[in-house]
């Protein structure tokens, strides 16, 4: 009787018996590259809008010069009123109230003088060349600060880190003081304490110091040949030697020396707000646009 022999199985059918494995592995490289690529349209850069700079309001600011000024220091609130000023000209501010309402309804209502108090004959405190000067600074009016605003709304957004997206990265940003603040600490602890100190940049490039720190609201629109005129105002510089004295006194501890750096950077002219208010344009023209 004839015996019957198995023959083992052939390779190419034992490939083809192994062939549903086979295809799972594909569809797992499938499956796996699809998830490795997922992330990419979904990334925060894709999907954060960019910041809404959107030109809501605009203020004007009139700049002139007092000769008198330091001279005559009865002139307080009539600052505004020097009768032998010299005008420097003019700036347009294009406001964003889109992206910081509060903050650009606080800076417009002291434009107005709605708030109470008015950047309307104060001074402007203080002028790096090269990076920006600031203005606003709040304390007696006789000394050409601005008077406290008391019928300001609390302005939350210097504590909300949506506030801080604009970078300082043009000449003519206009930002709310917050780490350049100049105002002094007992008027900083006031309970009715509104910040409204603000500064420009100057040019010619960007102050990237600034950034993350202070609230940019707007922009200048028109007159930055303004800003460099003001820019290019004689400050006081101290020099090398008081400015060695004036750190070993701080590292002392000795509070003149915080005192002693108020007039540093300070200008030799009396550089000021002449005149400043709101201006009602039905239709605006210009698009939004990142600084």
């Amino acid at each position: 009787m004839g015996s019957s022999t198995t023959l083992p199985p052939s390779p190419l059918l034992h490939h083809h018996h192994h062939s549903p494995n086979l295809n799972l592995t594909r569809r797992s490289l499938l499956f796996l590259s699809t998830t490795l690529s997922l992330p990419t349209p979904l990334s925060s850069s894709a999907t954060t809008p960019p910041p809404d700079t959107t030109i809501t309001d605009r203020v004007f600011m009139d700049f002139s010069i007092c000769p008198s000024y330091f001279l005559n220091r009865t002139l307080g609130d009539e600052l505004s009123l020097c009768s032998d000023a010299t005008p420097i000209g003019r700036l347009v501010l294009g406001l964003y109230g889109n992206l910081v309402p509060i903050t650009v309804s606080n800076f417009k209502s002291m434009c107005t003088g709605s708030s109470g108090s008015s950047y309307k004959g104060t001074l402007v405190q203080k002028i790096f060349p090269g990076q920006f000067f600031m203005a606003g600074k709040q304390g007696r009016r006789d000394k050409g600060e601005v008077k406290p605003p008391l019928q300001m709304v609390r302005n939350t957004e210097t504590v909300d880190s949506k506030a801080f997206v604009l970078e300082h990265s043009r000449p003519g940003i206009v930002s709310l003081c917050l780490s350049e603040n100049d105002d002094d600490d007992e008027i900083k602890l006031d309970p009715d304490y509104h910040n409204v100190e603000f500064l420009v940049t100057t040019g010619p490039g960007p102050c990237p110091q600034l950034d993350s720190k202070n609230i940019v609201f707007g922009a200048v629109l028109e007159g930055l040949d303004v800003v460099t005129s003001i820019a290019s105002i004689p400050t006081y510089k101290p020099s090398e030697r008081i400015r060695q004295y004036n750190d070993l006194a701080e590292f002392l501890g000795d509070g003149r020396a915080k005192n002693a750096r108020a007039i540093w950077n300070k200008p030799l002219k009396t550089v000021y707000i002449s005149g400043c208010g709101e201006l009602k344009v039905a239709k605006p023209t210009l698009p939004p646009t990142l600084p």
